[in-house]
């Protein structure tokens, strides 16, 4: 079988999963996240919901997709969708919280920001979070799900956009390339320059346990 059609028979798939969850009128709304993982910034969450009529060649795992492609569904979800709401938590509440419980409240900002309120809430992963509506878990939900898969892209091309922001005030950490994560020349980085106020701070306890307590970043004059 050729890989295109493969790939547009598994994303008809995904489509038909969640139309199945819509059996006897049941509004449903995809999640999933985008940030947990790195040192910095907000953790976002995103919210989709489709009608029956909806099909978005294409939609898959946003790790799967370049950041052209996911830009392109992007601009597809948003326009198709029936609803759809980007949310997301601030460092402050992700180090008062915890990382899932911050995630948890991006998914539930994501929600409320909904224009109809779902029947279900299909979420990425094993976790569930408290919302307004039933919750069904779904690991690997956003290879199976097209509406927890369109909300993936919504979260990661939000997510990104942010850190490109970001990185204009703090281009010495380079976060446009290496998203925040924890690598080599982050670390060096945190070193030589200090932690900004954009960094989670409990993220780099066991950096700071090997390398030193990081100085605070001074702020350039404008």
């Amino acid at each position: 079988m050729e890989k295109s059609l493969l790939k547009h028979q598994q994303c008809e798939q995904r489509f038909e999963y969640d139309r199945e969850k819509r059996r006897d009128g049941k509004i449903i709304c995809g999640i999933d996240e985008a940030g947990r993982g790195p040192w910095i910034g907000r953790v976002y969450a995103a919210a989709v919901v489709f009608d029956d009529k909806t099909f978005i060649e294409g939609i898959n795992d946003s790790k799967k997709l370049s950041e052209a492609k996911r830009e392109e569904l992007f601009k597809e979800i948003t326009k198709e969708a029936v609803s759809y709401s980007v949310g997301y938590a601030e460092v402050e509440e992700i180090e008062r919280l915890n990382i899932l419980e911050a995630t948890f409240l991006a998914m539930e900002r994501a929600v409320k920001g909904l224009s109809v309120a779902p029947d279900l809430a299909l979420v990425d992963g094993n976790r569930e979070p408290k919302l307004s509506c039933k919750v069904e878990t779904i690991v690997k939900g956003d290879s199976i799900s097209a509406s927890v898969a369109a909300a993936g892209i919504l979260a990661k091309v939000s997510r990104d956009r942010y850190i490109r922001e970001i990185d204009k005030k703090y281009p010495e950490f380079n976060f446009a390339s290496n998203k925040g994560y924890g690598t080599k020349a982050h670390i060096d980085a945190l070193i030589e320059y200090g932690v900004t106020p954009i960094h989670r701070k409990s993220f780099l306890k066991k950096s700071e346990a090997k390398y030193g307590v990081f100085k605070e970043y001074e702020e350039k004059e404008k």
